[in-house]
């Protein structure tokens, strides 16, 4: 069986950027380089990863806490070959267990438009229209509350 894990090795790093720039960057002609953020090093950010056999990046994730008891979703991505196969849901199973370690309490995110109806089957809610990525993407704020365990 196949876990999502925090990204540990150079090779397990690699899949991971790589797949976060194939799917959210390369698309719009974006430069190598523009999937890593400023902040993915942080001690305080967990980053998720489903790894193939082959260890090719089938989906990842990445949470930050972004206030008093909020966190951040970001750089959410599932290879376009395992989309519709469940990986997306476990990628943010992970990412909302790793929230709840953490003690947040809500979970926001920025949804581009196709994206938003898998959001909201796992309980988050559009708060509003966000921004248009590059221009042409657009994007809705959307938040989920998380429950006590």
């Amino acid at each position: 069986m196949m876990t999502v894990q925090s990204p540990a090795t150079p090779t397990e790093w690699a899949a991971y950027y790589q797949l976060r720039y194939e799917v959210l960057r390369q698309p719009w002609q974006q430069p190598p380089g523009s999937e890593i953020a400023d902040d993915d090093a942080a001690s305080t950010t967990t980053h998720a990863l489903l790894l193939a056999p082959d260890g090719q990046a089938l989906g990842v994730g990445r949470l930050h806490p972004s206030g008093a008891g909020q966190g951040q979703l970001r750089f959410m991505a599932v290879a376009p070959a395992a989309q519709g196969q469940g990986v997306g849901r476990r990628i943010l199973a992970f990412l909302e267990t790793a929230a709840r370690r953490q003690r947040l309490r809500e979970l926001v995110l920025h949804a581009r438009e196709e994206a938003v109806p898998f959001y909201e089957r796992l309980g988050y809610t559009v708060v509003a229209p966000s921004h248009l990525l590059f221009g042409v993407i657009p994007h809705f704020l959307m938040r989920k509350q998380l429950p006590d365990e």
